[in-house]
């Protein structure tokens, strides 16, 4: 019975590191050539796996699509809302949030910039499960911005009056020109301007200007 569940273990184990092997390479392609560019067939020969054992994982070109979108987000929150997470409520998370989704575009942690950017930009128009999937990231990480705002000013650090939902939006809409300009472009200017629009817009919002950096 041990030995019989030991191979089991096992087998679940190297299903789960293709799983994330294949993934990993899915989420680079995506972020490049955009869902639509992932097959399972590809990414079999890409990484010399068997066809059978890669739709064995994956019974769809959808259910990639699915689960590319799932491990992006994983790895966005790792990059972009982890680092944060343990600094207390206030604008200097608020700051590190934005600062970390710079990073995260600058260093390019997805080839092609935010994965989602581009992907939202490619699934926007359309109907179904894909498009529902990112259209709930983009969702929650709307949310999570202005929980954070929120946040700041019951610490008393944002001015009560502040239209978050419209902080929310300038701070989204800065943080993807970036992105956008960079990946078109190949430069990296892009991130000082919007980190200083950022940061200029934040002070103009907060109780107590100097809780920012006096420079981006």
């Amino acid at each position: 019975m041990g030995t019989t569940q030991s191979r089991v273990d096992g087998r679940i184990a190297r299903g789960n590191q293709t799983r994330q092997l294949i993934l990993r390479r899915a989420v680079d392609i995506a972020s490049v050539e955009g869902l639509e560019g992932l097959s399972l067939g590809r990414l079999a020969g890409e990484l010399k796996l068997s066809k059978s054992g890669v739709f064995a994982l994956f019974g769809s070109k959808e259910d990639l699509q699915l689960a590319t979108v799932r491990a992006a987000a994983a790895i966005y929150r790792q990059h972009v809302i982890d680092p944060a997470h343990d600094l207390p409520s206030g604008l200097g998370r608020l700051w590190a949030v934005c600062a970390g989704w710079l990073a995260y575009s600058r260093d390019r942690v997805f080839p092609g910039g935010c994965f989602f950017y581009s992907a939202v930009a490619e699934y926007d128009a359309r109907e179904g499960k894909v498009h529902d999937a990112l259209a709930a990231a983009r969702t929650d990480w709307f949310r999570y911005l202005e929980q954070t705002v929120r946040d700041a000013q019951a610490a008393g650090e944002v001015e009560a009056g502040t239209d978050v939902a419209q902080l929310v939006f300038e701070i989204a809409a800065l943080l993807e020109m970036a992105n956008a300009e960079s990946v078109l472009y190949d430069e990296y200017a892009s991130y000082d301007r919007a980190a200083t629009a950022i940061r200029d817009r934040l002070r103009a919002a907060a109780t107590d200007p100097s809780l920012l950096p006096a420079t981006a």
